[in-house]
C-alpha cells in the first residue's frame, strides 16, 4: 500500500470519530495493528472564571472563557484512549501554580505540571525551589512575547541553570523567529532540557512561514532540545473548528520535524482546549495517531510517552 493510499484509508476513521478501538492502525497491508501503550498529553490547560479571584486568561467573551477541569478534559480525551496529561500553567499568578497542584494532587490523571514563574521577578528563585519540592512540578514555560528571550540575558541565563540543577526542564513558546534565541540559550545551557511548543510556530502547513524550514534544522541540532507537535490544527486558516482532519493536510510540517528531529525528540501535546478552535479533541489525535503508526510501533511509543518521560522526568503516581 502506497503512504498516501494508506493515509487516505486510515483517516476515513475521523467520519465516526476516533476511539480506543480506532487506534489500531496498519502500517502495512498484512502488518499488525500499531496500538501506543500509553498516551501522555503534555499539553493541557485547567482553570475556573467561576472562582471568587476569577482568572487572568482566557479574556471574557472568548469561546475558551469557561470552567475547564480535568472531568471535562477526561470527556473529550477518553474516547482517543488518552487518560494522562502534563497540564501547562497559562496564569501568570504565582498561586495558581499551586492551585493546579492541589488538583493534581486528588487526581492521579495529572502526571506533571508546567509553571509559570517569570524569571525577571525578584522572588522567581523562592517560588521556584518552593514548588520544585512537589514532584508535580517539572519546570516552567517562557512565552517569547511575555519574556523575552533576548533580552535580560544573564538573568535569564541564571534561571535556566537554576532550572537544570533542580532537574526541571524548560518549555519555550514563542514565534518562529525566537527559534534562534532558542537556539542560543540551549546552547548556553546544555544540559537544560528544553521542549519547544506548537511546532515552532510554523503556520498553516499549506502556508508555513519563511524562516521556519531552517530555523528548526538549526535548532535541531541541539540534542537537549525536544519539539512539541502541538497547535497543529489552530494554526490552520479556517473557519472556527473546521480544520482538516486529512493527516495529508499536515504532512509539509509533520515530515520536516520528523527529518529533523527524528523518532526520540518529538513528543505528544493536545494544546486542549485551544485546540477546539481548530478541530474536536479526537480529530487533533487522529492525525498525529495516523502519522506515527505509519512510522511503526517503536515511533509511535516513543512520540505518545517515551520521549516524553525522558524530556519532563516524571515520577510514576502510585
Amino acid at each position: 500500500m502506497k503512504r498516501r493510499d494508506w493515509m487516505k484509508a486510515v483517516g476515513a476513521i475521523a467520519v465516526a470519530g476516533p476511539t480506543i478501538e480506532h487506534l489500531g492502525l496498519p502500517t502495512a497491508e498484512g502488518a499488525e495493528a500499531v496500538v501506543p501503550s500509553r498516551v501522555v498529553d503534555t499539553h493541557t490547560h485547567f482553570y475556573d472564571p467561576s472562582r471568587p479571584q476569577g482568572v487572568p486568561w482566557p479574556g471574557k467573551g472568548t469561546s475558551l472563557y469557561r470552567t475547564v477541569m480535568p472531568a471535562d478534559w477526561h470527556a473529550v480525551a477518553g474516547p482517543s484512549g488518552v487518560k494522562e496529561t502534563i497540564v501547562v500553567e497559562a496564569s501568570p499568578w504565582v498561586e495558581d501554580n499551586q492551585w493546579v497542584l492541589d488538583i493534581a494532587a486528588n487526581d492521579k490523571s495529572i502526571i506533571g505540571l508546567v509553571g509559570n514563574l517569570d524569571p525577571r521577578e525578584a522572588d522567581f528563585s523562592k517560588h521556584l525551589t518552593r514548588f520544585a519540592k512537589n514532584p508535580i512540578f517539572r519546570g516552567i514555560r517562557w512565552r517569547s512575547d511575555l519574556v523575552p528571550i533576548d533580552r535580560d540575558r544573564e538573568i535569564l541565563v541564571r534561571a535556566a541553570n537554576q532550572l537544570k540543577d533542580l532537574d526541571l526542564e524548560l518549555d519555550l513558546n514563542g514565534s518562529c523567529q525566537a527559534l534562534p534565541l532558542a537556539n542560543q540559550l540551549a546552547t548556553e545551557v546544555p544540559e537544560l532540557r528544553i521542549v519547544i511548543n506548537h511546532l515552532g510556530a510554523s503556520g498553516d502547513p499549506q502556508s508555513i512561514h519563511a524562516d521556519w524550514h531552517s530555523n528548526i534544522r538549526q535548532i535541531a541540532d541541539r540534542p537537549n532540545v525536544y519539539m512539541k507537535v502541538s497547535a497543529l490544527v489552530e494554526q490552520v486558516r479556517c473557519e472556527p473548528g473546521e480544520a482538516p482532519a486529512d493527516t495529508e493536510y499536515y504532512l509539509p510540517i509533520l515530515d520536516h520535524l520528523w527529518k529533523c528531529f527524528g523518532e526520540d525528540r518529538l513528543v505528544y501535546g493536545s494544546n486542549w482546549p485551544v485546540s477546539d478552535r481548530g478541530a474536536p479533541y479526537g480529530v487533533v489525535y487522529k492525525i498525529v495517531g495516523d502519522y506515527f503508526a505509519s512510522k511503526g510501533k517503536a515511533a509511535t511509543e516513543k512520540y505518545f510517552w517515551q520521549n516524553a518521560k525522558a524530556a519532563y522526568r516524571w515520577q510514576e503516581r502510585e
